[in-house]
């Protein structure tokens, strides 16, 4: 269980790393960008919350299998390894995360950029001291769920991990396992972990939803 728990939570706080470095930028730029693309990269980001998991996993472990053209390029195989797991974990979180982001960064009053332009700030100060200080709460909490996602995904993970014991099984293919061989009373200590865990930090995510949208001046140094 220690192993499954350990590699779970670096699942989940690796994925919500990337998503966090790379899905900032990316909303930031959907939210700026009005050209024809838009909306059709926002569909192809969007498909894993209708799309079954198992579809995701199905085409990424083609992907990353030995023979897949991602394989094919870098030269090793993805498949069955914590880096697949993680590649799997960003595009199924991604999503969730980027739909919060968006929605923190579309909050922001445009006089206020306006206003950081006209006092001659660079990109680098906006961001610091009239972007992030009312963005955050909504960032961080978008972070959050993906990092709750990631905690409790069986589909992608079973299918590009394959539940391998000691290098890709996380916290919820060892459920099923457990379930699998009928040990209900293990199934339920480790559930509830899962369980509380869940609990705190959707918690936390809907406390910081609430203090993104009483956000409403910029803070001035």
């Amino acid at each position: 269980m220690i192993d499954a728990l350990t590699r779970s939570f670096l699942l989940a706080f690796s994925s919500s790393l990337v998503l966090l470095l790379l899905g900032v930028p990316l909303a930031w730029w959907l939210v700026r960008y009005r050209g024809a693309w838009r909306r059709l990269l926002e569909t192809f980001i969007l498909l894993p919350l209708t799309l079954p998991p198992t579809v995701l996993g199905f085409y990424l472990l083609l992907a990353l299998g030995r023979d897949g053209w991602f394989s094919k390029v870098i030269g090793i195989s993805w498949a069955f390894r914590f880096e697949g797991l993680l590649i799997g974990s960003v595009l199924f979180c991604l999503p969730f995360a980027l739909t919060a982001y968006r929605e923190a960064l579309r909050a922001l009053d445009p006089d206020w950029l306006q206003a950081a332009s006209v006092e001659g700030a660079t990109t680098v100060q906006t961001w610091r001291y009239v972007i992030l200080p009312i963005a955050a709460p909504g960032i961080l909490s978008g972070t959050l769920l993906a990092f709750a996602h990631t905690l409790g995904e069986f589909g992608v993970v079973l299918m590009i991990g394959g539940n391998i014991t000691g290098q890709t099984t996380v916290i919820s293919t060892y459920i099923y396992d457990l379930t699998q061989s009928l040990q209900f009373s293990s199934v339920n200590t480790v559930a509830l972990i899962l369980f509380l865990t869940s609990f705190v930090i959707l918690y936390a995510a809907r406390t910081l939803e609430e203090r993104a949208r009483e956000n409403s001046t910029p803070w001035r140094k």
